[in-house]
């Protein structure tokens, strides 16, 4: 059991970080399976409601299915009760949903709502943490590394995007199990939930 576990876990680099008015949220696209790069592509961010996003470290298949469960209830809650739900709200029901059936996964719900910005850290039993930063998988002890020097509250869309950029690149040179490239969003009270197109990212790399 723990060989064929462990033979379809993948590595990860995912990162959540709030700024004033927002938050961006990033993942690489590398997925292993032991010291073997088995795709180079993979989605681990994913959008599940107009203000919330959702990223996956841990086996692909139960990412991709909390993924579709949960953009599924944000939208049933949409439709009944004419509102988007709260960051807090969104990861009261994903840490409830490990609770019954808990996932080899660890989760990132990030968005915003009338408070602002937030991040929260979901482990696979349904631990539930709020920060202003976070991250998660094989790559975030590198990611901390420049977290915990660059970041510092209140910092523009700006600054938080360099910062993430920073934080994955960092991940992408030191961690075997991640790289391949980054997906990054931003969602704001101003703008909403928009992804970097490729032109962004590489005007955003050459920063870092």
């Amino acid at each position: 059991m723990d060989a064929d576990m462990a033979a379809v876990k993948t590595g990860t680099s995912t990162i959540g970080i709030c700024f004033d008015g927002g938050v961006v949220v990033g993942a690489d696209h590398r997925a292993t399976m032991g010291h073997f790069v088995a795709n180079k592509s993979v989605q681990k961010l994913f959008k599940i409601a107009d203000n919330l996003a959702l990223t996956t470290a841990g086996l692909v298949g139960h990412a991709q299915s909390l993924s579709r469960t949960l953009a599924a209830e944000m939208s049933l809650f949409e439709l009944t009760r004419g509102q988007l739900m709260t960051v807090k709200g969104a990861a009261t029901m994903t840490a409830n949903i490990l609770v019954g059936r808990p996932h080899w996964v660890q989760l990132l719900i990030a968005g915003v709502d009338d408070t602002g910005g937030s991040v929260y850290s979901i482990d696979s039993a349904g631990g539930s943490i709020p920060d202003e930063y976070c991250a998660t998988g094989s790559g975030s002890p590198y990611m901390y590394g420049v977290l915990e020097d660059q970041f510092k509250s209140g910092m523009t869309e700006k600054e938080a995007l360099k910062v993430a950029a920073k934080a994955l690149l960092a991940s992408a040179q030191r961690d075997a199990a991640s790289g391949n490239g980054m997906d990054l969003v931003v969602i704001s009270q101003k703008a909403g939930y928009r992804t970097l197109d490729a032109a962004e990212l590489e005007a955003l790399l050459k920063l870092c």
